[in-house]
């Protein structure tokens, strides 16, 4: 769904959900705009983006910080704080103060993730299945750390523990730079991990985090327009919303 459908009659074009949707979902990175930066964002997508992460731990130190999240809400946007800064209140031992947080700003969405912590995975799956209960869950699957390389067969037992565990999704790990987890190094796609968890993970229940264009361009050819994909850059949304519709160069031909 898009704005403009009855000014430009295109025909033939994807067809993608109206919100709120279980697939096509587009998340951004907000890696500390202003209330003026948000509200520009939220006026040029509200109609196409889903989710808005405050990345890792920026809205610590974000000014008028509740201001920019009722900007953001105000507008249909589903907010939520960056995983790392969920880890640094684990870390802690002060899980009952993250959740007064979270509450004080009004946010019913939570990323739980153990991407820069040691966590065992029985623990965090109770800590999803705690959270389930009065929050909407993302949790983050995949190391922070370029040298951990975790195998098909583990991510693949991940996602389907935590997603049993009451994850509304689960979310493949890269960064916002799109270089470890899912990626190499260099940014390439590993594609036979990516196979293996599509065979095995329904692909609607996973949010993978695909910062380059490249990446995006490689995730819609292959499944579709309705795939969904997050970290995305702030000024790269209608971009993104371009290519799933094949009107940019990169996917022109994918839906014709």
């Amino acid at each position: 769904m898009t704005i403009n459908h009855d000014l430009f009659k295109l025909t033939n074009l994807p067809e993608r959900p109206n919100k709120p949707r279980e697939n096509g979902i587009t998340m951004v990175m907000d890696k500390g705009l202003s209330t003026f930066q948000a509200a520009s964002l939220a006026e040029s997508g509200e109609h196409i983006i889903d989710l808005v992460k405050l990345g890792f731990g920026t809205s610590l130190v974000t000014p008028k910080l509740k201001e920019k999240i009722a900007i953001y809400k105000q507008a249909g946007l589903d907010i939520y704080l960056g995983g790392t800064l969920f880890e640094a209140y684990l870390v802690r031992n002060q899980i009952e103060d993250y959740k007064r947080l979270i509450d004080n700003l009004g946010i019913s969405t939570i990323e739980i993730s153990d991407g820069s912590i040691s966590l065992e995975h029985e623990k965090k799956c109770e800590l999803i299945s705690q959270f389930a209960k009065e929050y909407k869950v993302l949790s983050e699957v995949g190391s922070k750390d370029a040298e951990k390389i975790i195998p098909p067969y583990a991510w693949i037992e991940m996602m389907e523990n935590e997603l049993q565990a009451g994850a509304w999704k689960v979310v493949a790990e890269s960064r916002e730079s799109g270089t470890v987890g899912v990626f190499r190094g260099s940014g390439e796609i590993r594609t036979g991990l990516v196979a293996e968890i599509e065979r095995k993970i329904n692909i609607d229940n996973v949010i993978w985090e695909a910062p380059q264009k490249s990446q995006q361009v490689w995730f819609i050819k292959l499944y579709g327009s309705n795939i969904n994909l997050g970290n995305i850059a702030v000024n790269e949304v209608s971009a993104l919303e371009a290519l799933r519709l094949g009107l940019r160069g990169d996917s022109f031909d994918f839906f014709i």
